[in-house]
């Protein structure tokens, strides 16, 4: 009788070192994966701020800019073409913003303020985790 405790009490005690091995290795997981997170947020956010500073000093040079030749053109062209270069230059214009509109979609789609390595380590975390617990099914 003595020894069927025992064996059950050591069975007892190894199902329990291996839960609490499990928890500590999920836990050894989680922690990689928040320390890899913080490490790409940090890059991520320095490449944003790099971007919003640079495009805000390009933006305001743009516009004095844009301004200055606008001003001029309509001065030069008004006696020639009236009205007409208020046109002219509102069609310039538009195709202007389209077309940096498409540029800064190209900038971000390249995925530079994406975060390619977390994010292939969360789906790889994500489908181990599925395959134990399917092939537990």
């Amino acid at each position: 009788m003595d020894y069927r405790q025992s064996t059950s009490s050591s069975a007892n005690s190894g199902l329990i070192a291996g839960a609490a091995g499990i928890a500590k290795n999920l836990f050894g997981l989680l922690v990689s994966r928040i320390e890899l997170a913080a490490l790409e947020l940090g890059e991520v956010r320095g490449n944003l701020a790099r971007l919003l500073l640079v495009s805000a000093f390009g933006i305001v040079a743009f516009w004095f800019a844009l301004a200055s030749w606008t001003v001029l053109l309509v001065v030069l062209a008004w006696d020639t073409w009236g009205w007409k270069i208020l046109l002219l230059i509102a069609v310039v214009y538009t195709l202007l913003a389209l077309a940096m509109l498409f540029q800064v979609r190209s900038l971000l789609g390249n995925g530079k303020l994406s975060m390619p390595a977390t994010m292939t380590e969360l789906r790889k975390d994500r489908d181990a985790l599925l395959d134990v617990r399917g092939s537990d099914s």
